[in-house]
C-alpha cells in the first residue's frame, strides 16, 4: 500500500520558538492516521504545512507524491481541510454554501447543483438544505463543514479537530461519516483532543509532544506498550484495605489509601483473579467491589507525555 504523505525531518518555529523539530511520519492510502498530543505540541502547525497554509524551515513534507512547497497548486487539487472551526456562510443556506464551493472548484453550475445534492443526502441535511446555515445546530454546522470540504471528491482530507464541541450523540454521527469516507477510499489525517475518537477510528496513531514525535503505533500497539490487564479492589475501610494488602503481597501492587483501593497487574485473568479472591477469602477480607482495568489511550497518553489529556 503506497504512502499518500510523507513528512521527514521536519522542523517548523516562530521567531525563537521551535515548533516542530524534527517530526517523521507516513500515512498510507485509504487510512486513517490519528495525531495526538498536547496543547501547543504543533498538531495544527503540521496540518497547516500539509495543506499548505505555512512553509516550514527544513526538512520534506510529500502530499501524494508532490512536495508541497515545488508543487502547492497540485497538492491544493487532491485536498480537502476542515478547519477547527466551522468555514461556512451563515448568510446562505446549506445549499448554497455548496454550489459556491462547487463553482470555486470549476464544475457547471449543474455539476456543483447535482454534487451539493449528493452531500445533502449523504450528511443527513436534506430538511435544512434551504435554511440559512446560521439555523443550523453545532453538529449540523460541522456536518455542513465537512460536505464543503468534500465538494470536489478530494482523495486526501485533513480533519483538524473536527468534533469538538460536539454533542455525543453528534460526534458519533460525525464518526460514522468518517468511517464511510475511508470505506470509499479517502485518506484522512485527523487531530483530535478525544482519545477514544482515535481509538475509534485511527489505524494509526502518532503522538506528537514538544514538537517530536514521541509514540507511534496502531491503539492496541501503543496500550500494550503500557502493560498487562490490572486487577482493580476497593473496601470499606483502611483496616481491610491494609489486611488485604498485606496477604496479597503481589509484584506491582498499587494501593490508593485515600480510594481504599488496591491494583495489581494480572496476566491470565480467569486464573489470577480466582487465585487472589481465593487468598482473600481464605483470610474471611471481604471487597467492596471490583473490576479489570485495561489499558486505555489515556493511560498511554499519560505514560508518554507525562500529562494528562487535558493540558
Amino acid at each position: 500500500m503506497a504512502d499518500t504523505i510523507t513528512v521527514n525531518n521536519l522542523h517548523k518555529s516562530y521567531g525563537k520558538v521551535e515548533v516542530l523539530k524534527g517530526v517523521n511520519f507516513s500515512v498510507k492510502k485509504g487510512t486513517i492516521l490519528a495525531l495526538l498530543g498536547p496543547n501547543g505540541a504543533g498538531k495544527t502547525t503540521t496540518v497547516r504545512i500539509l495543506s499548505t497554509l505555512l512553509s516550514y524551515d527544513k526538512g520534506s513534507v510529500q502530499v501524494g507524491g508532490n512536495d508541497v512547497k515545488k508543487d502547492a497548486d497540485k497538492v491544493r487539487s487532491m485536498i480537502g481541510l476542515t478547519g477547527q472551526a466551522a468555514a461556512v456562510d451563515e448568510l446562505l443556506t446549506g445549499r448554497e454554501n455548496l454550489i459556491m464551493m462547487g463553482r470555486l472548484y470549476r464544475l457547471t453550475h449543474n455539476s456543483a447543483k447535482e454534487r451539493a445534492q449528493e452531500l445533502l443526502e449523504d450528511f443527513d441535511l436534506v430538511d435544512a438544505a434551504d435554511r440559512p446555515a446560521k439555523t443550523y445546530s453545532g453538529g449540523m454546522r460541522r456536518r455542513l463543514d465537512l460536505a464543503v470540504s468534500l465538494i470536489a471528491a478530494p482523495p486526501l482530507i485533513f480533519l483538524d479537530e473536527p468534533t469538538t464541541g460536539l454533542d455525543p450523540r453528534s460526534r458519533l454521527a460525525m464518526w460514522r461519516i468518517i468511517e464511510q469516507l475511508v470505506k470509499d477510499g479517502t485518506t484522512i489525517l485527523l487531530t483530535t483532543q478525544y482519545l477514544e475518537e482515535a481509538d475509534q477510528l485511527a489505524d494509526n496513531i502518532i503522538v506528537i509532544d514538544n514538537g517530536k514525535v514521541i509514540a507511534e503505533g496502531s491503539a492496541n500497539q501503543l496500550k500494550s506498550k503500557i502493560g498487562s490487564d490490572r486487577l482493580e479492589l476497593t473496601f470499606n475501610t483502611i483496616k481491610v484495605l491494609n489486611n488485604a494488602t498485606s496477604v496479597i503481597k503481589a509484584k506491582g501492587l498499587e494501593v490508593d489509601e485515600k480510594e481504599l483501593k488496591l491494583s495489581l497487574p494480572i496476566k491470565d485473568t480467569n486464573k489470577d483473579v480466582r487465585g487472589i479472591l481465593d487468598k482473600l477469602a481464605k483470610d474471611k477480607i471481604k471487597i467492596d467491589s471490583m473490576g479489570i482495568h485495561k489499558p486505555t489511550l489515556d493511560d498511554v497518553f499519560l505514560s508518554v507525555t507525562g500529562k494528562g489529556k487535558e493540558d
